[in-house]
């Protein structure tokens, strides 16, 4: 016997909320999917009427599910505001090549100004090349801290108030279990933050819309909106770390549905102990980018490329800062140590 909507008790019901149980037809769904993400925006103030917002674009369901959204409610409510999608060429060749063209075929469906940066025009390096350098291990660090990067220098470059990103509730209870499982507490700190803006040259506020929303009903609206998305995995991600606290999260999710956000609540309620030494904030001296460092990570990993030392930046090699800082050779020691690749 077919289930009838719990919401409007008149169509029938096509699809079961992952996140809360009820049976809803197409358009109750699409109607609670948007209202939720519209109480988010409202209730955390995440946009000011007249900003310009940049929406983080990579063309898979995530940022094109968030794009579609917020064109609706953008109208919806007369938020005021200025949209265009920005998107990060990481040079991945079979990958990013394929996915842009969903992000351009996006820009016409949604009639959104596009702008496109790559690492190569900003770095010299493509992931490709990287890769080619520093093997399979620690790739997914050096394309993590590049795309933060390059996602505000596209940012300065339209001259934007805001970034807006695709990242939904499972994103945030994965970054959650892995600053755990790493004792990072200073990320751990604000990894649940809905907003996060940053005083310094080059830190432009960046917010998620989608934060409360689960991956599985992302999924459900971009397929029953019939959404033109990408869905292939980055070639270069299966030995990423995030993927061990994903496969738990997966487990835990299919015994509670509710631990999901119930995760990212603990990490919300997180406080630390006074007298813990945390991080200060500081700028790049060599690009002036935020570093609690004398150089960002991105430089770093940048010096270790050029250098032919690609684990430079990874791990703690922060005493070697001011060496190059000072453009000094590294000892016959240090070198042996940093060309070392496990592939």
């Amino acid at each position: 016997m077919p289930v009838q909507c719990s919401n409007c008790v008149q169509r029938r019901a096509v699809l079961k909320r992952p996140k809360t149980g009820h049976s809803l037809c197409k358009d109750c769904f699409f109607w609670a999917f948007e209202e939720e993400i519209h109480q988010t925006i409202v209730s955390a103030g995440l946009f000011n009427r007249g900003e310009t917002v940049a929406i983080g674009a990579s063309g898979g369901k995530d940022s094109t599910v968030l794009a579609h959204v917020m064109k609706v409610l953008n109208e919806r409510y007369g938020y005021g505001l200025d949209l265009l999608l920005l998107s990060v060429d990481e040079g991945i060749t079979g990958y990013r090549d394929d996915s842009l063209e969903t992000v351009k075929r996006n820009q016409q469906q949604y009639e959104l100004p596009l702008k496109i940066v790559s690492y190569e025009e900003l770095y010299g390096w493509t992931m490709d090349a990287i890769v080619k350098q520093v093997g399979l291990k620690n790739n997914c660090t050096f394309c993590g801290v590049f795309r933060r990067q390059a996602l505000d220098r596209g940012a300065m470059m339209l001259k934007v108030d805001r970034i807006c990103t695709g990242h939904n509730a499972d994103d945030v209870a994965e970054t959650v279990l892995m600053n755990v499982l790493r004792g990072d507490i200073a990320r751990l700190r604000r990894c649940t933050s809905i907003s996060t803006a940053s005083d310094g040259e080059g830190a432009i506020p960046r917010c998620k819309p989608l934060k409360y929303a689960y991956e599985k009903e992302i999924v459900l609206y971009a397929y029953f909106k019939k959404l033109d998305y990408f869905s292939t995995e980055c070639i270069y991600s299966p030995n990423a770390y995030r993927g061990h606290a994903r496969t738990f999260l997966k487990d835990l999710e299919s015994i509670r549905p509710s631990s999901i956000i119930d995760v990212i609540h603990s990490g919300e309620t997180l406080s630390i102990k006074e007298g813990v030494k945390m991080p200060v904030q500081g700028t790049c001296s060599r690009c002036g980018y935020i570093s609690s460092q004398a150089l960002c990570k991105s430089c770093v990993l940048l010096e270790g490329l050029n250098r032919g030392l690609p684990k430079l930046g990874i791990g703690k090699h922060h005493r070697l800062h001011g060496k190059i800082l000072a453009q000094e050779s590294l000892t016959e020691q240090e070198e042996k140590k940093l060309k070392a690749v496990d592939f």
